[in-house]
């Protein structure tokens, strides 16, 4: 199981409380190594002090990750791909989100071919302070020819720098796409009973992580895993199989589940890889896109909260991936530390001297309600975001994390002088804060006017018909 309390961790650390990692204590450098927020290689006399020695190796075997951490990709657009350590995110949290990567083939046509390639690799969507992307780019050999297969890698690698799965079991033609973006690492699948030794061989040769393929048999999974481990290969994937539906389905989700837990709970060290799940083969069930899309981000979602570390998928329409990108946002947001804004004065549109000033919390999810709705009606304004830790209106009134003089306070942090800047210097406070309304004119001196507005943002323009400007 993961260590999880600072103090055993300080126990293999200096304890001189030098603050050369740049915090106070080596207690507090502890609690960062468990969050991640610090490094082993952060402490220096750890590694510059040879009495430390056996401290420093017991330490980085505390800390790593439970499952294995694979690296996919090459520099910036590198990706992460497992490194969990525990089994359920309330427990901690989750790092990694797992890769989306959807697939071309090498039997497209040239231009549908770079015009999908394009389409995957521009696809974002903002939600909630942050853009969602899409990760990766799956090519499959669909023709079994590796001059046709290497053609395809070479024009996805023209048109795209995405990290990519060569995706074949015959191994001379994933040795085509190697030899084309070999130096580039990309994850090759898959390894199986039948071709291990090949591929084993390109992974060594090409120094790339590969995907071992047993579906619905752990134990030839788990064979393969240690075959490969002895052969010095530890960058690893495991494919335990994903079934589109009915009971092979729920065997697909109970494997996921045993090799997590495995690994997790039970220290299985020579399973401890990332898994691969495949979405994609909803489109083997039904000849209707419609349908095919609906359960490939069923099964998406499935797999997001049962652990698997990287998907295959291929409908890049809006209505299959949204949900999954949102749902996977949720999954792998820290639930002990609220998304946030960096808290200050921000602008919708060109505001004017004219234009109003809305009050609000920095939990991000409130504020982009807010500039959404705003924005959406056309309403040039500022948005003041109060530093509540993230946390919501109704809920921070109530806790004390907003008052009325932290709004006041927030103002003058900001540097967003009322009477100065507005030709009607006010505020507008949401609804539920609406009891500060006296305090605040008394704070102020009376000099500014408070406006109590809607509890719902989507109101805002109505409200503003009758109350805006101030009378």
């Amino acid at each position: 199981m993961k260590e999880t309390s600072p103090l055993n961790l300080y126990k293999q650390l200096p304890q001189t409380n030098c603050g050369k990692c740049g915090e106070q204590t080596c207690m507090a450098f502890a609690s960062g190594l468990i969050a991640r927020a610090k490094k082993v290689d952060d402490c220096p006399p750890l590694l510059e002090e040879k009495k430390y020695a056996k401290k420093l190796a017991a330490l980085r075997v505390i800390v790593a990750p439970e499952v294995k951490m694979v690296d996919v990709g090459v520099g910036d657009m590198m990706k992460k791909v497992g490194g969990e350590d525990v089994m359920y995110r309330h427990q901690m949290t989750f790092f990694n989100k797992p890769p989306f990567a959807y697939d071309v083939t090498d039997t497209m046509e040239e231009a549908k071919l770079v015009e999908r390639v394009k389409t995957i690799s521009s696809w974002r969507k903002f939600y909630i302070g942050k853009w969602e992307t899409v990760e990766m780019i799956a090519v499959r050999a669909v023709s079994g020819d590796p001059s046709k297969f290497a053609a395809c890698v070479k024009k996805v690698k023209e048109n795209s720098n995405f990290p990519l799965i060569l995706c074949s079991f015959d191994p001379a033609v994933l040795k085509a796409g190697l030899d084309i973006v070999g130096k580039d690492r990309p994850l090759i699948y898959a390894a199986t009973k039948d071709n291990w030794q090949e591929v084993a061989k390109l992974a060594h040769e090409y120094k790339v992580p590969v995907v071992l393929s047993s579906p619905f048999d752990l134990d030839g999974l788990k064979t393969l895993a240690v075959t490969f481990e002895q052969m010095g290969i530890t960058d690893l994937v495991l494919d335990p199989g994903t079934a589109p539906n009915g009971k092979k389905l729920q065997e697909s989700l109970q494997n996921f589940i045993k090799l997590r837990r495995a690994t997790i709970e039970e220290g299985q060290k020579d399973i401890a890889y990332p898994t691969i799940a495949l979405p994609i083969n909803a489109w083997a069930t039904t000849d209707d896109p419609v349908r095919a899309a609906y359960w490939e981000s069923v099964l998406t979602a499935t797999f997001v909260i049962r652990g698997a570390d990287i998907m295959v998928k291929h409908s890049i329409d809006p209505h299959s991936v949204m949900p999954d990108m949102h749902l996977r946002f949720n999954i792998y947001t820290d639930p002990r530390t609220p998304v946030q804004v960096k808290p200050g004065i921000f602008t919708v549109g060109k505001p004017t001297k004219e234009s109003p000033v809305f009050v609000t919390t920095n939990f991000a999810l409130t504020y982009y309600t807010v500039e959404s709705d705003v924005a959406s009606n056309e309403i040039d304004c500022h948005i003041l975001a109060v530093n509540t830790d993230g946390i919501g209106v109704q809920a921070s009134v109530a806790g004390g994390q907003i008052t009325p003089a932290k709004i006041k306070d927030s103002f003058k942090e900001a540097g967003f002088d009322l009477e100065a800047e507005m030709a009607y210097p006010s505020m507008i406070l949401p609804g539920m804060a609406a009891k500060f309304s006296g305090e605040l004119e008394d704070l102020f001196g009376g000099k500014v006017k408070i406006l109590v507005g809607p509890e719902d943002s989507g109101r805002i323009i109505g409200w503003m018909k009758d109350r805006w400007p101030p009378k």
